[in-house]
């Protein structure tokens, strides 16, 4: 029996670490497009753009970690499977789930690790990325800009660029809304960045154009100044205290949003979006064991062995897991359904399913 069980965790660790390193370079790849980009097209210096990529690994590993492990489960045992091997176990009268117990054992140590995984090194990757892309914003404000969308990275305006090239600006439009007042419009033809890291701001240099200027006798409305050159200071929107930014439920452990929790109750404010967060830290991390429940049967009842078939089979599974997951963070967040309930409710189904299957499988 133990030469069993380690036969079959052999067979599963294998395309376990195949699969892991093959979707995690997949994603790499893509977002490596993107961070040549920066380098290349926007200036940024490399030493930055190396902190984002490293940031970059953890946050992939959460999500390629769960497909690993489904991707695995049905590549050996559906491999086993299509060879009969199944069918010879249990003609020999070994009972099926004695076999597949070590590999839910092991899936839901990957699920703790998940669970740990997403308390520490996410929040901290979290973080470290927003903090690297403000000094990069900082540095070079055009790498953190898009032609052709709303900017709202900075206090009091939001900005729309509708080309850039380099760090010149073409066709500017600036809003700046004001309370009880009407919105201020600056508008230019061309424009450019200058950076000041030291002092944490950017100036914006704007050439040829009309900005709404209060009228002395009435502040509340605007006359039209036509300019030759007009300049701006931009601070980045992110709130700071002596230096640091101001943390997002994403860039929290869950002692952390507890905490925030536990404040937001005090002040009167609905702190629903902190528990969703909470219980998604938890849910997305058991994935793995529940991915393993439910693989583990289909493995058996589909007996292919084809790796195509079966990665197609595990993306299907893991798309309507996901689709599942963001509609139960809408519910949560609209205050359709508790969060606890709303986060876990694609375990729930999966983990009915497979344990149906499992006992389906193991009794057969």
């Amino acid at each position: 029996m133990k030469l069993l069980r380690n036969y079959f965790l052999k067979e599963f660790i294998s395309p376990l670490f195949m699969a892991l390193g093959v979707l995690t370079f997949v994603m790499i790849l893509g977002n490596l497009i993107k961070i040549a980009e920066l380098v290349i097209n926007k200036g940024v210096d490399i030493f930055s753009v190396s902190k984002l990529f490293i940031y970059m690994i953890p946050y992939l590993l959460t999500y390629t970690l769960p497909i690993a492990t489904l991707t695995a489960i049905l590549l050996s045992l559906g491999r086993l499977s299509s060879d009969n091997e199944i069918i010879a176990i249990r003609a020999s009268g070994v009972n099926l789930f004695s076999l597949i117990a070590p590999l839910l054992i092991t899936g839901f140590i990957l699920s703790l690790t998940l669970v740990i995984f997403n308390d520490r090194v996410i929040p901290y990757a979290h973080y470290g990325t927003r903090k690297t892309l403000k000094e990069v914003g900082i540095k070079n404000p055009t790498a953190a800009l898009e032609p052709g969308v709303f900017i709202n990275s900075f206090e009091k305006y939001i900005l729309f660029i509708y080309r850039i090239e380099d760090n010149k600006l073409f066709n500017i439009r600036i809003y700046e809304p004001q309370e009880n007042k009407p919105t201020r419009t600056i508008v230019a033809k061309r424009g450019e960045f200058i950076a000041v890291p030291e002092k944490m701001v950017v100036k914006l240099k704007l050439i040829d154009g009309t900005s709404d200027e209060p009228d002395p006798e009435n502040p509340a409305k605007f006359f039209k100044l036509n300019f030759k050159t007009y300049f701006i200071t931009l601070n980045m929107a992110m709130s700071e205290k002596k230096g640091k930014i101001d943390k997002k439920p994403k860039d929290m452990s869950l002692v952390e949003l507890k905490n925030e929790a536990n404040k937001l109750k005090e002040e009167g404010i609905d702190p629903t979006p902190i528990y969703t967060e909470m219980h998604s830290k938890f849910a997305m991390a058991f994935s793995c064991f529940v991915f393993v429940l439910l693989g583990s049967s289909l493995a058996i009842i589909t007996r292919r062995r084809e790796k195509s078939i079966n990665f197609g089979i595990a993306f299907l599974l893991v798309g309507v897991y996901y689709l599942l997951t963001l509609g139960g963070e809408t519910l949560a967040l609209e205050g359709m359904l508790n969060p606890a309930l709303a986060m876990w409710i694609p375990n729930i189904i999966f983990a009915a399913i497979g344990s149906f299957l499992t006992f389906r499988v193991c009794a057969s």
